[in-house]
Parts: C-alpha cells; structure tokens; sequence
C-alpha cells in the first residue's frame, strides 16, 4: 500500500462561499482561492497525487491558469483519480482532519463524510472527518483562516 499526506490552507473573507468537502457550508465567510477553495478536497488530492509519486496540485492546476477560476474543487479529485487509474492504482481510504474555528462543524462532518466517499467511490467505513478548533491560536485559531490535512491510502486496481 502507498500512502500520501496532503495539506492546505486558505484565507476566510466575508461575502465568499465557504465548500468543505464538496459540501457548501452555512457561513457569513469563505475562502479566498483562485478554485473554490475547498481545502478538504485540495488536500486529498495532493495526498492521493503524493501517494502516487505525481507532481502536486499546484503544479497540475496551477492559479495563474483562468480555467481554474473558481473550478469546483471535485475537478482536481477526478483529474488525481483518472492519472491514478492510469497507474492502475485507486484509493483504498481516507481520513482528514479539518482545522477551522467557526462555523462549528459538528452538524456537517457526516454529509462531508459521505461526499468524499462518494467522490472516492470508497465504502464509508474507509473515509473518516475529524474538525478541529485551534483553541484561538494563530490564523486558524483567529478565524481568519481554514485548514486541512489529508492521508490517502492507494492500493492496486483491481481489473
């Protein structure tokens, strides 16, 4: 099995969509990105294209590229499972861990959950959602900021 780690972080304005995970969340603030900005979905790309040895997100979706502009996120997730495919890998799990001071993400964590599953093509049993305060530490913490990290387990494809 191979294994990649991924993170991503972006900066909360007012008036902008906040998406976690493919889910739009509920929130007076969103991400200040040239996609989306969903960092739960960023992260598990660059962990599945980490896993996989492949360049990382940046490099493959590059912001200074208007086709990007506020591209939805599960773009990248599809683009990562397709160079996967082609390697005859595919994702065999995977867990985030969701760092963000408000909106309390409690109520969400299962539809994010499920979304990812979904977008995976994983059993929900293989996908887990962690949120996270930063107890009022740094941006995060400040709420001026959201953050995520991601591991990816790849295993082979089977035909």
């Amino acid at each position: 099995m191979r294994v990649g780690l991924g993170y991503d972080l972006h900066r909360l304005v007012a008036g902008r969509p906040l998406m976690i995970g493919g889910v739009r969340v509920d929130s007076p603030v969103g991400a200040v990105a040239h996609s989306d900005g969903d960092v739960v979905l960023h992260a598990l790309t660059d962990a599945m294209l980490g896993a996989a040895g492949l360049p990382d997100i940046g490099d493959l979706f590059p912001d200074t590229e208007e086709r990007f502009h506020n591209a939805d996120s599960g773009q990248f997730v599809a683009e990562a499972l397709r160079l996967l495919a082609e390697r005859k890998l595919r994702p065999a799990q995977a867990d985030v861990v969701i760092l963000v001071e408000r909106p309390r993400l409690g109520a969400t964590k299962q539809s994010v959950r499920r979304r990812i599953a979904e977008l995976l093509g994983l059993e929900l049993d293989r996908v887990g959602v962690k949120a996270k305060t930063q107890e009022g530490f740094g941006p995060v913490g400040q709420g001026q900021a959201i953050a995520c990290y991601a591991v990816v387990g790849l295993a082979e494809a089977v035909d």
